[in-house]
C-alpha cells in the first residue's frame, strides 16, 4: 500500500508540474522529487520483502494493509509538508517577505 499511495502522489504531482512546466513558481518539480524518491524507496523494500518472504507477500493480513496504509498517507503528508517549508522559505512570489515586512500606516 506504501507503494501504490506514493506512485500515485509522483504521479498526480509529475503530472501537475507538467502542465505548469515553465510558468509555475510553485516548485512543484520539488515535489516531483520527493514523492519519485519515496517512491523508489517503497519499492526497494517491497522487492527486499518478496525476496524473504516469497508468495507469501501477495496475501498480507488486513491489519498489516492498513498499518501500510497509514503510513503511505503518513510518507505523503510529510512529502507536502517539507514542499511548503521549502515553499516558504524561497517564496518564489515575495508573499511570505511582503506580509512579515508590511508597512502600517
Amino acid at each position: 500500500m506504501t507503494l501504490l499511495i506514493t506512485v500515485f502522489a509522483a504521479v498526480i504531482s509529475t503530472a501537475v508540474w507538467y502542465k505548469n512546466a515553465g510558468e509555475s513558481q510553485m516548485m512543484t518539480g520539488v515535489l516531483c522529487f520527493i514523492y519519485w524518491g519515496a517512491s523508489l524507496m517503497w519499492l526497494v523494500d517491497a522487492v527486499a520483502e518478496y525476496i524473504k518472504a516469497g508468495a507469501d507477500y501477495f496475501s498480507p493480513k488486513p491489519a498489516e494493509m492498513l498499518n501500510d496504509a497509514f503510513l503511505g498517507l503518513s510518507a505523503v503528508a510529510l512529502g507536502l509538508v517539507i514542499w511548503i517549508v521549502i515553499l516558504l522559505i524561497k517564496d518564489p512570489k515575495g508573499a511570505v517577505k511582503a506580509a512579515l515586512f508590511k508597512k502600517k500606516k
